[in-house]
């Protein structure tokens, strides 16, 4: 069975909060995804002649990106040329009345449509203005372009992830887009709290891709700084924590992370090796450390006869925190998943459902939803232009100019 599309009967969280949103492809409209589903209202606005290019990333089912149906959710579209003179007009006259406005564009594009914050904040003081960048809007680095993947190498994470001596991977998603994302919508909250306490007046949120990747970066720096170490790929190990590794089981691999003192002594139990357990230079992380190769080798041993599902029924036994490697396929078929509402049916502007990811995080009182799905390019520009007071004939000569679609 199923689960329908998401509708909260309360209202959300930030319902009220107009969001006008000009980015495109990952950081700044995951940002403005995220808002939306918790009530704020996201007007985007696209190119006429393409629209965003997510439109047509990676699997296309009739005509349109599945990835666009969830990132553009509880969005409208409004077709949109920036470049002309009219449609900058219409962007200022839009953003006079809006609450948030978000763009990922490279430093200077906002200025050269006569759009800076001191402009746009002179026609609306409460505006919050969130900026993505490759590397902010300032500093030596500022003018050139920078994507997500640059991002994650600058801010120390690409140097970490893969095998010791191979190619520096990336993760498998756009992860140095997403983290920016996050970080904004952090950003965000706070300024329209500051408004909305400290008097009314709006900011500028300056977030760079690799910075954000840089914040999560645990101990890297205080290491280097403290002792000169730099830190190294380490494969699907945790460093410095033991044990804590990826195992071949008969059918592929299992997670386990014993490296708590009381857990390790389970686990050596389970896997019959209570020599390893009791031994009292391993009662301590620091012990188990410097001994890892010998615990991960005993470990594997023991997973290497067993299934996934055998090893992990144990483990579950004994209080081990384990796990599979989830596939996609997985992931669709985890009835924790589903009892926790994370798969959700949504139907689509084109006429068929597909299963999306549900809401993150789970507010118990103002809990996010989906109230509409992603729009056509210019769905939602009459509607949104007639809001603004605009007559059918003065929306029809901006059509006829080629600044609305």
């Amino acid at each position: 069975m199923q689960e329908k599309i998401s509708q909260s009967l309360q209202p959300g969280a930030l319902a009220g909060v107009r969001v006008v949103e000009m980015g495109q492809l990952i950081a700044g409209p995951f940002a403005g995804k995220t808002l939306g589903e918790f009530g704020a209202e996201v007007i985007k606005i696209e190119t006429p002649e393409t629209g965003d290019p997510l439109r047509n990333w990676r699997m296309i089912k009739d005509g349109t990106s599945v990835w666009w149906q969830v990132q553009s959710r509880n969005k409208k579209s409004v077709a949109l040329d920036l470049r002309q003179p009219q449609g900058q007009d219409v962007a200022k006259a839009l953003l006079k009345e809006a609450d948030v406005l978000i763009e990922n564009f490279r430093p200077g594009t906002l200025e050269g449509w006569g759009m800076s914050p001191e402009e746009l904040q002179a026609l609306n003081p409460g505006l919050v203005i969130l900026r993505i960048s490759g590397y902010g809007q300032t500093g030596p680095y500022r003018d050139l372009p920078g994507f997500g993947v640059v991002g994650e190498a600058m801010g120390g994470l690409r140097h970490l992830t893969g095998e010791p001596g191979r190619v520096p991977v990336r993760v498998g998603v756009s992860i140095g887009d997403t983290l920016a994302a996050l970080h904004g919508t952090i950003g965000v909250l706070l300024a329209l709290y500051h408004r909305k306490v400290h008097g009314g007046k709006g900011q500028v949120i300056d977030v760079a891709l690799h910075e954000a990747v840089f914040n999560i970066m645990e101990s890297l720096i205080p290491e280097y700084s403290a002792f000169g170490a730099v830190r190294e790929a380490a494969g699907s190990a945790l460093p410095g924590i033991a044990p804590s590794n990826a195992y071949p089981c008969q059918d592929g691999w299992v997670l386990v992370a014993g490296n708590g003192d009381s857990i390790f002594k389970r686990l050596m139990q389970t896997i019959g090796r209570e020599d390893l357990g009791n031994a009292p230079d391993l009662a301590n992380n620091a012990g188990r450390v410097a001994r890892v190769q010998e615990i991960d080798e005993a470990i594997a041993a023991w997973t290497r006869t067993r299934s996934i599902q055998e090893v992990l029924d144990q483990l579950s036994a004994a209080r081990v925190p384990a796990g599979r490697v989830y596939t996609a396929k997985d992931i669709y078929e985890d009835p924790h998943y589903r009892a926790r509402d994370m798969i959700l049916q949504q139907e689509t502007r084109d006429g068929y459902t597909v299963d999306v990811p549900g809401i993150v995080p789970k507010l118990s009182e103002t809990p996010g939803s989906i109230r509409s799905s992603a729009p056509g390019l210019g769905d939602d520009t009459d509607a949104v232009l007639a809001g603004m007071g605009l007559s059918t004939e003065q929306i029809a000569q901006l059509r006829a100019q080629g600044v609305i679609q």
